[in-house]
């Protein structure tokens, strides 16, 4: 998988990065997710993982032609707003080792592939989903 960079909000690191793949899809780079409330409430199938990233991440993908940045609802890849604003990303767990090779992950981070259809459908206006649910 050959990936492309949009963006990352981090001055200083390679913390949360935001990548576009040549699968129609992205690679969404964050930090793990420990904390068992969250993870109890969402179904992580095999292969899938979560990561948390700022918001403002999301901006990024103006680059890819998104005409915002700015999720509107929560369904899945994006799970969960919680109340420190970041949003929580599931998605499969990137193994792919070209793609591995291109990005520097700290110990700390993960990161997960999510198709591109899934996400740019968030940025839409929401359809009843209550967006500003917390965590």
């Amino acid at each position: 998988m050959k990936l492309r960079f949009l963006g990352k909000n981090s001055v200083n690191g390679d913390c949360p990065t935001l990548y576009a793949t040549d699968r129609d899809s992205y690679v969404v780079q964050g930090f793990r997710v420990f904390e068992n409330d969250l993870l109890t409430r969402l179904d992580i199938r095999d292969g899938q993982t979560v990561v948390a990233v700022p918001e403002e991440l999301f901006t990024h993908l103006t680059k890819d032609g998104a005409s915002t940045g700015e999720i509107q609802r929560l369904e899945a890849p994006v799970m969960i707003r919680t109340e420190d604003g970041t949003f929580v990303v599931q998605g499969q767990e990137v193994t792919d080792t070209e793609a591995l090779e291109q990005m520097s992950i700290p110990a700390w981070e993960t990161c997960v592939e999510v198709p591109r259809p899934d996400l740019i459908a968030l940025l839409e206006e929401p359809r009843g989903a209550d967006y500003q649910r917390p965590a």
